[in-house]
């Protein structure tokens, strides 16, 4: 089943037929400084597995090796995608037009989460990425 999304304005469309991996609410001070949000939420899929249905976004890089895409009419933050997992792509899951289908399952840069936003869901913590595994309390 697909699922469907895009920006604020609805410049930016976009259809995702695959399978979501990796879901996680990211606490990094880029994806803050980038959704101007606590944490943001997002989800992998491959990258063939999304299709823009309306104008792709503008991409932009962000750091050494990371691109992410954006609307160029609105400034929705709507996919990150690095050098390292160039098979892949990251897409917010606010952008969803159903944000309920891919809840978090996990907390990935737990160890950068600003001090008045508790994470009391149960949900696993990892100090930064997954790869580097849990840390105390994760």
């Amino acid at each position: 089943m697909a699922w469907h999304g895009g920006c604020a304005c609805g410049a930016v469309r976009y259809e995702v037929d695959g399978p979501a991996f990796n879901r996680t609410l990211c606490h990094c001070v880029d994806c803050r400084r980038t959704s101007g949000a606590p944490a943001f939420a997002w989800f992998s899929v491959r990258t063939d597995a999304l299709r823009w249905t309306a104008a792709p976004p503008l991409v932009r890089g962000s750091s050494p090796g990371v691109e992410r895409g954006l609307c160029a009419q609105c400034g929705t933050a709507l996919t990150w995608q690095s050098d390292a997992s160039r098979g892949e792509i990251d897409v917010a899951t606010g952008s969803l037009d159903d944000p309920e289908l891919a809840p978090p399952d996990d907390h990935t840069y737990a160890s950068q989460r600003l001090s008045w936003s508790s994470i009391d869901d149960g949900l696993p913590r990892y100090p930064r990425t997954r790869a580097e595994g849990p840390g105390p309390g994760g």
